[in-house]
Protein backbone atom coordinates (compact mmCIF):
# COMPACT_ATOMS: atom_id res chain seq x y z
CA UNK A 1 0.00 0.00 0.00
CA UNK A 2 1.28 3.53 -0.78
CA UNK A 3 2.23 5.92 2.00
CA UNK A 4 0.95 9.51 1.81
CA UNK A 5 2.52 12.59 3.42
CA UNK A 6 0.36 15.70 3.60
CA UNK A 7 2.24 18.89 2.66
CA UNK A 8 -0.63 21.36 3.06
CA UNK A 9 -1.42 23.85 5.79
CA UNK A 10 -4.94 23.77 7.23
CA UNK A 11 -7.15 26.68 6.13
CA UNK A 12 -9.26 28.00 8.96
CA UNK A 13 -11.33 31.07 9.73
CA UNK A 14 -9.10 34.10 10.34
CA UNK A 15 -5.88 32.55 9.00
CA UNK A 16 -3.50 35.10 7.45
CA UNK A 17 -1.34 33.54 4.71
CA UNK A 18 0.09 36.64 3.06
CA UNK A 19 0.48 39.90 4.99
CA UNK A 20 -1.86 42.53 3.55
CA UNK A 21 -4.34 40.04 2.08
CA UNK A 22 -7.56 39.32 3.96
CA UNK A 23 -8.00 36.18 6.02
CA UNK A 24 -10.72 33.71 5.02
CA UNK A 25 -14.15 33.95 6.59
CA UNK A 26 -15.62 30.48 7.11
CA UNK A 27 -19.16 30.06 8.39
CA UNK A 28 -22.46 28.24 7.89
CA UNK A 29 -24.65 29.07 4.92
CA UNK A 30 -27.09 26.48 6.23
CA UNK A 31 -26.62 25.56 9.85
CA UNK A 32 -27.70 22.11 10.97
CA UNK A 33 -30.39 23.67 13.12
CA UNK A 34 -31.80 25.69 10.20
CA UNK A 35 -31.75 22.67 7.87
CA UNK A 36 -33.97 20.69 10.23
CA UNK A 37 -36.95 22.74 9.02
CA UNK A 38 -36.68 21.07 5.59
CA UNK A 39 -36.28 17.41 6.60
CA UNK A 40 -37.87 14.73 8.70
CA UNK A 41 -37.08 14.57 12.37
CA UNK A 42 -33.51 13.48 13.11
CA UNK A 43 -32.17 14.57 9.70
CA UNK A 44 -29.96 17.64 9.31
CA UNK A 45 -27.20 18.91 7.01
CA UNK A 46 -24.57 21.62 7.11
CA UNK A 47 -23.72 23.70 4.02
CA UNK A 48 -20.64 25.80 4.59
CA UNK A 49 -19.67 29.15 3.13
CA UNK A 50 -16.16 30.51 2.65
CA UNK A 51 -15.03 33.95 1.53
CA UNK A 52 -11.32 34.15 0.72
CA UNK A 53 -8.73 35.40 -1.71
CA UNK A 54 -7.16 32.76 -3.94
CA UNK A 55 -3.75 33.09 -2.28
CA UNK A 56 -4.72 31.33 0.93
CA UNK A 57 -3.03 28.41 2.66
CA UNK A 58 -0.87 26.18 0.46
CA UNK A 59 -1.64 27.28 -3.10
CA UNK A 60 -0.66 26.79 -6.73
CA UNK A 61 0.31 29.55 -9.18
CA UNK A 62 -0.50 29.16 -12.87
CA UNK A 63 0.83 31.26 -15.77
CA UNK A 64 -2.39 33.35 -15.68
CA UNK A 65 -1.38 34.60 -12.21
CA UNK A 66 1.46 36.53 -13.86
CA UNK A 67 0.44 36.76 -17.54
CA UNK A 68 -2.91 37.89 -18.92
CA UNK A 69 -2.85 35.32 -21.73
CA UNK A 70 -1.36 32.51 -19.69
CA UNK A 71 -3.09 29.24 -18.80
CA UNK A 72 -5.52 29.55 -15.91
CA UNK A 73 -6.67 26.85 -13.48
CA UNK A 74 -9.20 25.45 -15.94
CA UNK A 75 -6.55 25.00 -18.65
CA UNK A 76 -4.21 22.81 -16.62
CA UNK A 77 -3.87 19.13 -17.48
CA UNK A 78 -3.94 16.56 -14.69
CA UNK A 79 -0.55 15.24 -15.78
CA UNK A 80 0.87 18.66 -14.80
CA UNK A 81 -0.51 18.31 -11.29
CA UNK A 82 -0.80 14.70 -10.19
CA UNK A 83 1.70 11.90 -9.48
CA UNK A 84 4.70 13.87 -10.72
CA UNK A 85 8.10 12.24 -10.15
CA UNK A 86 9.74 14.55 -7.65
CA UNK A 87 13.06 15.48 -6.06
CA UNK A 88 13.67 17.11 -2.68
CA UNK A 89 16.30 19.86 -2.40
CA UNK A 90 17.57 20.53 1.12
CA UNK A 91 18.45 24.20 1.80
CA UNK A 92 18.08 24.90 5.56
CA UNK A 93 17.09 28.53 6.14
CA UNK A 94 19.71 28.84 8.88
CA UNK A 95 22.33 28.08 6.21
CA UNK A 96 21.14 30.63 3.66
CA UNK A 97 18.02 32.50 2.55
CA UNK A 98 19.30 33.03 -0.98
CA UNK A 99 18.85 29.85 -3.05
CA UNK A 100 20.80 30.08 -6.28
CA UNK A 101 21.43 27.62 -9.12
CA UNK A 102 24.27 25.82 -7.34
CA UNK A 103 21.75 23.98 -5.13
CA UNK A 104 20.19 22.37 -8.23
CA UNK A 105 23.26 21.52 -10.30
CA UNK A 106 24.32 17.95 -11.09
CA UNK A 107 20.84 16.55 -10.41
CA UNK A 108 18.37 14.79 -12.68
CA UNK A 109 15.50 17.31 -12.74
CA UNK A 110 13.94 16.86 -16.18
CA UNK A 111 10.14 16.50 -16.09
CA UNK A 112 10.15 16.46 -12.29
CA UNK A 113 8.54 18.45 -9.51
CA UNK A 114 11.31 20.17 -7.55
CA UNK A 115 10.47 20.69 -3.87
CA UNK A 116 12.71 23.04 -1.90
CA UNK A 117 12.87 22.21 1.79
CA UNK A 118 14.04 25.19 3.85
CA UNK A 119 12.24 24.49 7.14
CA UNK A 120 10.68 27.95 7.05
CA UNK A 121 7.26 26.44 7.74
CA UNK A 122 8.31 26.32 11.41
CA UNK A 123 7.36 30.03 11.44
CA UNK A 124 3.90 29.44 9.92
CA UNK A 125 1.15 31.65 11.37
CA UNK A 126 3.64 33.88 13.20
CA UNK A 127 4.95 37.39 12.42
CA UNK A 128 8.36 35.91 11.58
CA UNK A 129 6.90 34.00 8.63
CA UNK A 130 6.35 37.14 6.53
CA UNK A 131 9.83 38.68 6.59
CA UNK A 132 13.40 37.73 5.66
CA UNK A 133 12.26 34.38 4.26
CA UNK A 134 14.10 31.96 1.92
CA UNK A 135 13.72 32.58 -1.81
CA UNK A 136 15.04 31.44 -5.18
CA UNK A 137 17.22 33.69 -7.32
CA UNK A 138 16.61 34.54 -10.96
CA UNK A 139 19.59 32.41 -12.04
CA UNK A 140 18.10 29.44 -10.19
CA UNK A 141 14.82 29.92 -12.05
CA UNK A 142 16.64 30.14 -15.40
CA UNK A 143 18.54 26.95 -14.59
CA UNK A 144 15.34 25.11 -13.68
CA UNK A 145 13.84 26.16 -17.02
CA UNK A 146 16.94 24.85 -18.82
CA UNK A 147 16.58 21.54 -16.98
CA UNK A 148 12.96 21.13 -18.08
CA UNK A 149 11.29 20.85 -14.68
CA UNK A 150 7.50 20.57 -14.44
CA UNK A 151 6.79 22.35 -11.16
CA UNK A 152 8.66 24.07 -8.33
CA UNK A 153 7.43 24.10 -4.74
CA UNK A 154 8.79 25.74 -1.59
CA UNK A 155 7.89 25.77 2.10
CA UNK A 156 8.44 29.53 2.35
CA UNK A 157 6.38 32.71 2.31
CA UNK A 158 7.23 33.39 -1.34
CA UNK A 159 9.42 31.81 -3.99
CA UNK A 160 10.70 35.33 -4.83
CA UNK A 161 12.59 37.87 -2.77
CA UNK A 162 9.81 40.32 -1.84
CA UNK A 163 12.09 43.06 -0.47
CA UNK A 164 11.81 44.88 -3.81
CA UNK A 165 9.14 45.26 -6.49
CA UNK A 166 10.43 42.74 -9.04
CA UNK A 167 9.35 39.08 -9.07
CA UNK A 168 11.82 37.44 -11.48
CA UNK A 169 11.28 33.84 -10.34
CA UNK A 170 7.51 34.01 -10.87
CA UNK A 171 8.07 35.73 -14.20
CA UNK A 172 10.65 33.24 -15.49
CA UNK A 173 8.97 30.04 -14.33
CA UNK A 174 5.39 30.95 -15.26
CA UNK A 175 6.45 32.34 -18.65
CA UNK A 176 7.84 28.87 -19.35
CA UNK A 177 4.70 27.02 -18.16
CA UNK A 178 6.37 25.81 -14.95
CA UNK A 179 3.85 25.79 -12.12
CA UNK A 180 4.64 27.06 -8.62
CA UNK A 181 3.40 25.85 -5.23
CA UNK A 182 4.08 28.08 -2.22
CA UNK A 183 3.56 27.65 1.54
CA UNK A 184 4.26 23.92 1.61
CA UNK A 185 4.89 22.21 4.94
CA UNK A 186 6.16 18.89 6.35
CA UNK A 187 8.83 18.50 3.68
CA UNK A 188 11.15 17.26 6.41
CA UNK A 189 9.00 14.13 6.71
CA UNK A 190 9.86 12.99 3.18
CA UNK A 191 12.53 10.26 3.15
CA UNK A 192 15.34 10.16 0.63
CA UNK A 193 13.58 7.41 -1.35
CA UNK A 194 11.83 8.19 -4.62
CA UNK A 195 8.39 9.72 -4.39
CA UNK A 196 5.67 11.43 -6.43
CA UNK A 197 4.08 14.83 -5.81
CA UNK A 198 0.45 15.89 -6.30
CA UNK A 199 -1.14 19.35 -5.93
CA UNK A 200 -4.52 19.62 -7.65
CA UNK A 201 -6.72 22.75 -7.46
CA UNK A 202 -10.36 23.06 -8.58
CA UNK A 203 -10.96 23.56 -12.32
CA UNK A 204 -11.88 27.28 -12.32
CA UNK A 205 -11.90 29.55 -15.35
CA UNK A 206 -10.46 33.04 -14.99
CA UNK A 207 -8.35 32.40 -11.89
CA UNK A 208 -4.60 31.99 -11.72
CA UNK A 209 -4.07 30.77 -8.16
CA UNK A 210 -5.96 28.59 -5.70
CA UNK A 211 -5.38 26.45 -2.59
CA UNK A 212 -4.38 22.84 -3.14
CA UNK A 213 -4.19 19.67 -1.08
CA UNK A 214 -0.53 18.96 -1.75
CA UNK A 215 0.94 15.59 -0.85
CA UNK A 216 3.60 13.07 -1.77
CA UNK A 217 3.13 9.38 -2.40
CA UNK A 218 5.88 6.95 -1.43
Amino acid sequence: MPTFIDLSHTIQDGLVTYKGLPAPVICDFWSREFSKTFYEEGTSFQIGKIEMVANTGTYLDTPFHRYENGADLSALRLDQLASLPAVLIQVPHRQTLRIDRTFFENLDLKNKAVLVHTGWDEHWNTESYYQNHPFLTADAAEFLVEQGVQLVGIDSHNIDDVSGKSRPVHSILLRNQILIVEHLCNLGRIPAASFCFTAVPPKIKGMGTFPVRAFVTL
